[in-house]
C-alpha cells in the first residue's frame, strides 16, 4: 500500500509549515510598533480589549453569585487573561453541552475573551444549573 508512504511525506510537509511560520505576522507587529502614530492606535485597542474582558469577569463573577450559585467565585475577578477553570467536572460540563450548548474542555477551562453581554446570563444560568 502506498498510504504509509504518502503519510510520510505529508508529515514533513506539515512539519516544515509547523516549524517555519509565515513571517507576515511579524512583519505586521513590527510596522506597528515601529510607527508611533500605530502604536498609539494600538494601546487604545489593547485597553479596550483588556477592559471588555475585565468586564466579563465581574459580570460573571455578579451573575453566579446573584443566581446563587454554591462557592467563591472571587477566583474569577482574581485572575487575569482570556480564559478562567470554572471548576466544573467532566460529568457538569457534559450537561452543559447537552441542555445549554455550551462548549468547553472536559477541565471546564472557558473563554472569558469569548463571552459576550448577551451571552453571560446564559452562562451564568447554565453554569448554576449543574452545581
Amino acid at each position: 500500500s502506498l498510504v504509509p508512504a504518502v503519510v510520510s511525506q505529508l508529515k514533513i510537509i506539515i512539519r516544515a509549515n509547523y516549524s517555519n511560520p509565515p513571517r507576515h505576522g511579524a512583519a505586521i507587529a513590527s510596522t506597528i510598533l515601529n510607527d508611533p502614530q500605530l502604536f498609539e492606535e494600538w494601546k487604545v485597542e489593547l485597553k479596550g480589549m483588556s477592559d471588555r474582558i475585565i468586564a466579563m469577569r465581574v459580570g460573571l463573577r455578579k451573575l453566579l453569585e446573584q443566581k446563587g450559585a454554591p462557592g467563591d467565585w472571587s477566583f474569577i475577578t482574581n485572575q487575569i487573561g482570556m480564559f478562567t477553570y470554572t471548576g466544573l467536572n467532566n460529568d457538569q460540563v457534559a450537561e452543559m453541552t447537552k441542555n445549554y450548548h455550551i462548549y468547553m474542555p472536559g477541565t471546564g477551562r472557558i473563554s472569558i475573551a469569548g463571552l459576550t453581554e448577551p451571552t453571560l446570563d446564559q452562562m451564568a444560568t447554565a453554569i448554576r444549573s449543574v452545581l
